[in-house]
């Protein structure tokens, strides 16, 4: 019985610090990712008048219209594909679109650098929650 109570007590340590520590779950990940790789350009309500919006050649995308300029469906796949690089933007220059690339190895919120072996699934998770995000900017 002691030794439930021991670690009964770990345990609730451990879920009182982890938020300190950066271990729980960010409900907000995909627009922390957006705020700082995204909004940039795009703006922070999406619409496409980030402080460097001015200074581009091209035209950037209003992100609030994506739903309602393909018949009110919300292209998640083609959007992850866009985000990830495999379907090319001309905006966004080469395949790899240069706010993501490397600079996915090192966590933007800790500062860490990712174990490579768990990369991909990083990365993956980071543009889930960063489409998640941009879905709820859409107008209606």
């Amino acid at each position: 019985m002691r030794q439930l109570c021991k670690a009964t007590a770990v345990l609730g340590a451990a879920l009182v610090a982890a938020p300190v520590l950066g271990y729980a779950q960010d409900e907000d990940l995909g627009k922390r990712v957006y705020v700082n790789r995204c909004a940039v350009c795009h703006g922070v309500s999406g619409k496409g008048d980030g402080p460097l919006a001015t200074q581009l050649k091209a035209h950037v995308a209003d992100l609030t219209q994506i739903q309602k300029n393909n018949r009110g469906v919300f292209p998640f796949d083609r959007l992850y594909r866009v985000i990830d690089g495999e379907e090319a933007v001309a905006a966004h220059g080469p395949r790899e679109m240069p706010v993501w690339g490397n600079e996915n190895e090192v966590d933007i919120t800790t500062g860490f650098r990712v174990n490579p072996k768990n990369l991909e699934s990083y990365v993956r998770g980071r543009i889930i929650a960063l489409n998640g995000y941009i879905y709820t900017l859409q107008e209606k």
